[in-house]
């Protein structure tokens, strides 16, 4: 690999490399700089995110313009205001050393005005949103009637979020004969044909292959009811005690939703989208960054300006509407060399979802299991022992250590361990150790046969607030049963029927002996409804009368008394409530 200095960067970009410690460019930048440098061209750049595009237009532009003069020669298109900041930093640092240097960020949400003026004092680059730019170009606030070089950066996501024809705009009163680079992660068909509208015969050139995902970035898919999406969340943070992650939803409303519950949930939570003031989003952001938010819930559109280099996972909790899209937001990690885990939460009718991603990324996903109640008790009980194993041992303690020592005298080792690590392991187990799995099959179980299982009729159906799933939840719940051990799940409006194996039968139909649900008596009975068609049942006189017993809270010949509450819960996990996480 070819060093900074082999790719003809003057000494002024060499010494603020060196400052910020770059060692070898990567490898959209040893593609591009040398072609930028060395010609004046069109080029389209495919990269994924995080893979140092900023470095690979920004050093060029910055050694081809005149520092002397006042002129605006470089333009810079982002997507939104968090990335125009962010590539305006980055600029200013790559030039740090060239004397008499401007780099002006214009964006929408602060003072047009101010903007204008740091534009009036000589401005060589310009880094903008479409949006505002336009708006300044109209109000005769800016002139780039004489630019050498725009930079369409982030171009897919500029298009995907509506710019096209503000970029087409600002387009138009530039010059011809300027140089235009253009800088994606993916290739649409709207990105081609920018390329083809406004630039001349563009060099291409691509690392890895186009529209692939990261290979520092690892994809993993769970399997869960749409009900469980939130209570599946919390498992995959709590099995990751360190976790450092963005996680994703489609509508602000969702992100909002997700972020309280996290909120109230005790973890290091905080909402990113457009609905917030920009004095909100810096905020966020500052705390993201010094890692006083663990769990960033954002939208697309507000993701877009996040680079931060830690981070270690991305978590989509809902798909995005355009495929094309998870792109972008797996590369939120595995950045500046680093790996992550991008993880996808889906429901049934999501998985062929899946399939169409890893056709694009060129990627495989993992499926894997949402993790055990027990098993997160392990792994948050374990990552508590390495902490306090590695933590430097602070001596202003001391002081304190006689009282300390009295009070554990009678204390053997071994105790003294068990009560320590007994404060952590309680609160999660406490919570988790009647914890239902929250794993489901790709499959209908509709197609298990049923060999030589039990079919159940029971009296409570549709109108009582059952679906299939809901029904099987419960089920499981009640008599304490695994996923698979409860199936052929069928409601009807007032009864339902369900299967388990033959060796499970003296439990069913003992626990269902005397077990009221609202104050009513539940009754469960073997059916001749072998569960091998959907229509066949039991005889209309029978159904009738099992409805009419229903109705009127009878089994056997008692009324139910109405004083006994329902033992069904909501949805997701059951036990006490989820116990608040230490602030980290």
């Amino acid at each position: 690999m070819s060093t900074f200095k082999d790719l003809g960067l003057n000494d002024d970009l060499l010494q603020a490399i060196t400052d910020l410690g770059f060692t070898r460019p990567s490898e959209v930048q040893e593609k591009a700089i040398p072609i930028l440098l060395n010609s004046e061209i069109d080029l389209v750049a495919l990269a994924q995110t995080g893979t140092g595009k900023t470095a690979a237009f920004g050093f060029p532009m910055l050694q081809k313009i005149d520092v002397d003069s006042r002129t605006t020669q470089g333009l810079i298109l982002s997507p939104t205001r968090e990335l125009c900041l962010q590539i305006t930093n980055e600029m200013k640092q790559y030039g740090k050393y060239c004397k008499g240097l401007n780099v002006v960020a214009i964006y929408g949400g602060a003072s047009i005005t101010e903007q204008a003026k740091e534009i009036k004092r000589g401005a060589q680059i310009i880094v903008a949103t479409p949006g505002r730019m336009k708006d300044m170009i109209n109000r005769r606030l800016v002139d780039i009637s004489k630019i050498e070089y725009s930079v369409l950066d982030e171009a897919d996501e500029m298009l995907n979020m509506g710019f096209k024809e503000d970029i087409t705009s600002i387009l138009s009163h530039t010059p011809d004969d300027k140089s235009t680079w253009l800088f994606s992660a993916t290739m649409p068909r709207e990105v081609a044909a920018i390329a083809k509208d406004f630039m001349y015969d563009p060099q291409e050139i691509t690392v890895g292959r186009k529209n692939e995902g990261s290979t520092q970035v690892s994809h993993e898919y769970y399997l869960v009811n749409a009900r469980d999406r939130y209570q599946a969340l919390k498992r995959l943070a709590d099995a990751n005690p360190d976790i450092f992650s963005v996680v994703f939803c489609r509508t602000k409303r969702d992100t909002q939703k997700v972020a309280e519950r996290l909120i109230e949930d005790g973890y290091n939570a905080g909402a990113l989208h457009g609905d917030l003031s920009q004095n909100q989003r810096d905020l966020v952001m500052k705390s993201f960054r010094n890692k006083q938010i663990q769990m960033l819930v954002a939208t697309d559109v507000a993701a877009r300006g996040i680079d931060v280099d830690d981070i270690t996972h991305v978590i989509n909790y809902q798909l995005p509407d355009e495929i094309e899209t998870y792109t972008h937001r797996s590369g939120r990690t595995g950045r500046a060399g680093k790996t992550g885990v991008s993880m996808v939460i889906v429901s049934k009718s999501e998985v062929r979802k899946i399939k169409g991603i890893e056709r694009i990324i060129k990627k495989q996903f993992a499926k894997k299991e949402i993790p055990s109640g027990m098993e997160i008790c392990e792994v948050q009980l374990m990552s508590l022992a390495k902490k306090v194993h590695n933590t430097e041992v602070n001596h202003d303690i001391d002081t304190y250590l006689g009282d300390i020592n009295a009070l554990f005298e009678d204390t053997s080792k071994d105790e003294l361990i068990k009560k320590f690590f007994s404060v952590e392991f309680s609160r999660f187990y406490n919570y988790y150790k009647k914890a239902l799995d929250l794993n489901i099959s790709a499959s209908n179980d509709d197609n298990r046969d049923v060999g030589d299982s039990v079919r159940y009729f029971i009296n409570v159906g549709k109108k009582d607030g059952f679906d299939w799933m809901s029904l099987k939840d419960f089920l499981r719940e009640v008599l304490e049963l695994g996923k698979d051990d409860v199936f052929k799940v069928e409601a009807k409006d007032t009864f339902s029927f369900f299967n388990t194996e033959k060796e499970l039968q003296e439990k069913v139909l003992g626990f269902f002996t005397d077990f009221k649900y609202n104050g009513r008596y539940v009754n469960v009975e073997i059916s001749e409804n072998r569960g091998r068609s959907r229509k066949r049942g039991k005889s209309r006189d029978r159904k009738r009368r099992d409805e009419k017993n229903f109705s009127s809270g009878k089994k056997g010949g008692r009324r139910g008394d109405g004083k006994s509450k329902s033992r069904r819960s909501g949805s997701g996990d059951f036990g006490s409530s989820r116990p608040r996480r230490s602030r980290r």
